[in-house]
């Protein structure tokens, strides 16, 4: 009935507990997961649980955030990953200006480098694009549009950005994707763009272990928590949940190119 469009399943808040995942899951009608790959170090677990488990699904990329003695990922690292069977999309990739921890703008550019790299990736893999942008919107559009990101599309996850940056993604041809935050006491700002966001545009996720949607937010987040997000999608726009739980599902079908489960 629902699906998590972007989740986390390999951090140590989750790794240990698939099982109970699943479980949970399964209680809470959400049929699908998509598992999503921030380095190319964990890359092999992400994939190996959707290859395990028929309710997951993969994604392969290095985050803007990832940084240290880690893997650089080249076009054909992520072209030949994205070939493997499950794997339905690129990233989670972007920028993220947030924490510059001293340094300038201009000295992100081994991000807007990285973020090149991905997309020209999912251009030649034909696969969808997962964009996490914070902080860095403009810049984040600016590369999207030099780079020709619409021809495959793709998703902003866990969307906290202003209207207008909304109408721009929209305008370029991607989805729009809502966690937990949604749920909060001060989000107002983002419900109005959550209202505005056509329904045949939107998905729904958790981005566990993080964010959990209220009632439980400040606890380890899971995908069985995304109804939680449908039910706040459904009051925004005055629809029940079944008909949110139906639209993003066949959202995420079309955009990674999958089959209805049976």
């Amino acid at each position: 009935m629902y699906v998590d469009s972007h989740c986390h399943l390999t951090l140590p808040e989750l790794h240990g507990r698939i099982d109970e995942v699943r479980a949970a899951m399964a209680e809470a009608q959400v049929d699908r997961a998509l598992v999503i790959c921030t380095m190319l170090e964990e890359f092999p677990d992400v994939h190996g649980l959707a290859l395990r488990h028929p309710e997951f699904w993969a994604s392969v990329g290095v985050h803007p955030d990832s940084e240290g003695d880690l893997a650089e990922p080249s076009r054909d690292d992520l072209v030949q990953r994205a070939a493997l069977p499950r794997v339905v999309a690129i990233g989670e990739t972007g920028l993220d200006y947030y924490r510059l921890n001293g340094r300038s703008v201009a000295d992100m550019a081994w991000q807007r480098e990285r973020f090149r790299t991905h997309i020209r990736a999912a251009r030649a893999a034909d696969k969808p694009l997962v964009i996490h942008t914070r902080s860095a919107s403009d810049d984040t559009l600016a590369i999207v549009r030099e780079e020709g990101a619409g021809e495959v599309g793709g998703v902003f996850h866990c969307f906290t950005e202003t209207l207008g940056v909304a109408r721009a993604a929209l305008d370029l041809g991607f989805h729009i994707s809502f966690s937990g935050i949604l749920t909060f006491r001060k989000a107002d700002e983002l419900r109005e763009v959550a209202r505005y966001v056509p329904l045949e545009r939107t998905l729904i996720e958790t981005d566990s272990p993080y964010l959990a949607p209220v009632p439980f937010r400040g606890k380890v987040n899971q995908p069985a928590y995304v109804p939680h997000v449908a039910r706040q999608l459904a009051a925004l726009k005055g629809r029940t949940d079944a008909e949110v739980a139906a639209a993003t599902s066949a959202n995420f079908n079309r955009l990674f190119k999958l089959e209805a489960p049976r």
